[in-house]
């Protein structure tokens, strides 16, 4: 297709912007890693894909570029002084008041979407002329409880893997400077 100046703005289809993010996720790692070995930098990057999967890159490593970052050095005036720390302190609690805010957030929108998905489930099976499931056959039945599982087995993986973040997140801002 060639290349072509485009629109900076939120794609509106998901797929089309899931494609753009994974292309444009490895530019942005491409580049980063020429800036890391032309400068001679440490560099770390940690995107979420639109589907909330976390992605990272670090030269020379992301966890040696994280525990460096969580472990700088305080200023004298921060050691010393009681105001900052309870400013830290305050600031920590609102922006963890807030992170929980957000996520309650997401966790309404996920359950209202899944209320949704119930829906579309049964106007689909409706649609293609399928019984009700209370009607169906112990045939029928095996593979939708098989399929369900899958589904059940892939929200639990996605839901530990958003937990991890999240707890990494609060180590790294309730982590003691030194």
């Amino acid at each position: 297709m060639g290349r072509r100046k485009i629109e900076i703005a939120m794609l509106k289809d998901s797929s089309t912007r899931q494609v753009t993010f994974s292309k444009r996720r490895t530019g942005l790692f491409k580049k980063a890693s020429e800036l890391a070995v032309l400068c001679a930098v440490q560099i770390v990057i940690v995107v979420f894909s639109p589907g909330g999967k976390p992605f990272s890159f670090g030269h020379p490593n992301v966890e040696s570029i994280v525990h460096r970052f969580q472990n700088r050095e305080k200023t004298p005036d921060e050691r010393t002084s009681k105001d900052a720390e309870s400013r830290d302190e305050s600031t920590t609690d609102d922006s963890l008041n807030q992170r929980l805010l957000d996520l309650l957030k997401r966790l309404n929108a996920e359950e209202k979407r899944g209320e949704m998905l119930e829906k579309m489930v049964k106007a689909k099976r409706a649609a293609k002329g399928q019984p009700p499931v209370d009607q169906l056959g112990l045939p029928e039945l095996g593979e939708l409880r098989s399929s369900l599982e899958d589904l059940r087995r892939k929200l639990k993986d996605r839901m530990n893997d958003m937990e991890a973040t999240f707890s990494l997140l609060l180590l790294a801002e309730h982590r003691p400077m030194t």
